[in-house]
């Protein structure tokens, strides 16, 4: 008594596994394109020669050319904020960290008093202060 398999084999494509996989894909990209902070602020750096970098700044004060102030700690996204509430904002963010310094963007065309401005409560706190330039 011979007995015959009958299986066959079939040649067909499971798409269902595909399109999880680019689902995924699809959802990582969103996600990380979200985390990402481009600057918001459009400034128009002056430029320099010097290539030094500096390691991340802990707080970043920007001014545009209209005269508006913004800062942000690290990679947050920039906030307004009032010149005159300027110095108790950052002497909040130099009591929560000592080795606190500013990089100050300012836009080329903004008053010299601005920057001396935030060059000032630097001063008076004791922080350091990086001037950000284009190269």
């Amino acid at each position: 008594m011979s007995l015959k398999k009958r299986n066959r084999v079939e040649a067909t494509f499971a798409m269902s596994s595909m399109t999880d996989l680019v689902f995924l894909l699809l959802l990582f990209f969103v996600m990380a394109s979200t985390l990402s902070s481009p600057n918001d602020i459009k400034i128009n750096l002056p430029t320099s020669r010097s290539q030094k970098v500096t390691r991340p700044q802990v707080a970043k004060v920007s001014i545009d050319n209209l005269g508006n102030y913004f800062v942000a700690l690290g990679k947050e996204k920039p906030i307004p904020v009032d010149p005159d509430n300027l110095e108790g904002y950052l002497s909040r963010v130099q009591a929560a960290d000592s080795t606190t310094y500013i990089a100050l963007h300012a836009d080329q065309d903004v008053a010299y008093k601005e920057v001396v401005r935030v060059l000032d409560i630097a001063n008076q706190h004791h922080m350091k202060l990086v001037v950000a330039t284009k190269r």
